[in-house]
């Protein structure tokens, strides 16, 4: 039996809700997938017009990814360094995309371990060392003067965030990122007091919020947390444990809790789902790594196949245990699947490659009936060339090579 929901008189999506202290004008957010529209750790005229793009297009909030603490933080040339610098050029975007009736956002984390020394301007730090496959680099544990200096790098983030006119900020402590590197038992292998146990491996976390918070008091930015139901592997935080870390995150009073999962060098698909384009990720791919990945991409990359609401029921968990906002991401690709989430008692929606695929999706179900689906087929060529090129539908390029359009016609 098909489920059944609310009338649309009835729906709550588009319907206003306070979130801290902006209220979002209805219940979506382009969540924090990463652009690669940057440019030397800095803002673009691209990153501007593609989330002005999405403002225009309906959504309630717009949320720039990606955006590290400091520069130790981070991967990739294209992705942003939130320091005093970009202010400007950042308060360009926000004033845009406020002008279309959205609210802006920001996601601020540290890549940790998956940092590169060309980009970070020294050896990758992370919760141990070790020798990270994903950077293709050794990794140095971080100091405890280190650690101090991350956390108190967030709270400064915060502010610059607010400088830049951002209503709020996303704080990443999920996807194997650094603050989730901390949190794991498979990356963090410390014997002092940030390892061992739970109690140990939250220390860290509860730094960076404390920070977090105190920021956002002062500037009245509201605050949301990426967390990470599992990991998405054995030997990774499973839900047991997730949960007591996310009733820690509700304890700080944050104005909501982003529930994702996944491990982005050990689990990629656990995050997105759906097909794995193996030519087309080599293609982008640097020389170095190209044929490693076509040799043994099959064989190291474990396939998730996608379908709707592919999180839900692992969030209702979640939703039944804790008290505050809680915000569902994850395989959201029509109106039917946005009112299951919103349905299950999830007050905010996530979506990324449905808006990758067409900014004005929220308008077009706002327009629309309730059969309005997303074209994105989840082929993942987006995915494919993201952290080269920058994050395009391939429905969007006129120019692919032969053998990827090939490889992309194969997909079922």
């Amino acid at each position: 039996m098909e489920p059944q929901h609310l009338p649309d008189e009835k729906s709550q999506l588009f319907t206003p809700y306070r979130l801290g202290g902006v209220t979002l004008r209805n219940r979506t957010i382009r969540s924090a997938a990463f652009e690669s529209m940057g440019r030397d750790f800095s803002p673009t005229e691209q990153l501007k017009q593609y989330h002005v793009s999405v403002a225009r297009g309906g959504i309630g909030m717009t949320t720039l990814a990606y955006a590290a603490v400091c520069r130790s933080g981070l991967s990739f040339r294209k992705q942003l360094w939130l320091r005093e610098a970009i202010v400007p050029q950042l308060a360009t975007i926000t004033d845009a995309v406020h002008k279309e009736g959205a609210a802006a956002s920001i996601q601020i984390g540290h890549c940790g371990n998956m940092t590169h020394p060309t980009t970070a301007g020294q050896i990758p730090i992370g919760a141990s060392s070790g020798f990270n496959l994903y950077a293709y680099t050794p990794v140095r544990g971080m100091r405890h003067d280190e650690i101090r200096q991350v956390a108190r790098d967030f709270g400064q983030a915060v502010r610059t965030a607010h400088r830049a006119g951002f209503d709020c900020v996303e704080v990443h402590a999920g996807h194997g990122y650094l603050i989730s590197q901390f949190l794991s038992p498979y990356t963090n292998r410390r014997h002092d007091a940030y390892g061992g146990t739970l109690e140990n491996r939250m220390r860290f976390m509860r730094m960076c919020l404390d920070e977090v918070m105190d920021a956002a008091r002062q500037t009245g930015t509201a605050v949301l947390v990426k967390h990470n139901m599992y990991d998405g592997f054995r030997g990774g935080i499973e839900i047991p444990e997730s949960l007591e870390i996310a009733r820690e995150i509700e304890r700080y009073g944050v104005d909501g809790i982003v529930l994702s999962g996944g491990f982005v060098s050990k689990a990629p698909m656990a995050v997105m789902r759906g097909l794995i384009p193996i030519y087309t990720m080599s293609h982008y791919a640097p020389l170095w790594l190209r044929y490693f990945i076509r040799w043994c991409g099959p064989l190291m990359i474990r396939q998730f196949p996608f379908e709707e609401c592919y999180f839900l029921e692992d969030a209702k968990r979640f939703r039944a245990e804790l008290k505050g906002t809680l915000v569902y991401v994850g395989g959201l690709v029509s109106r039917e699947g946005i009112e299951r989430a919103l349905g299950s008692g999830f007050e905010l929606v996530q979506m990324g490659r449905a808006l990758v695929n067409d900014p004005a999706f929220v308008a077009r179900l706002q327009a629309g009936d309730r059969s309005t689906r997303s074209a994105c087929d989840h082929r993942n060529y987006c995915i494919a060339r993201m952290y080269s090129l920058d994050m395009r539908c391939c429905k969007h390029c006129d120019d692919l090579p032969r053998k990827i359009r090939e490889e992309l016609a194969r997909l079922p």
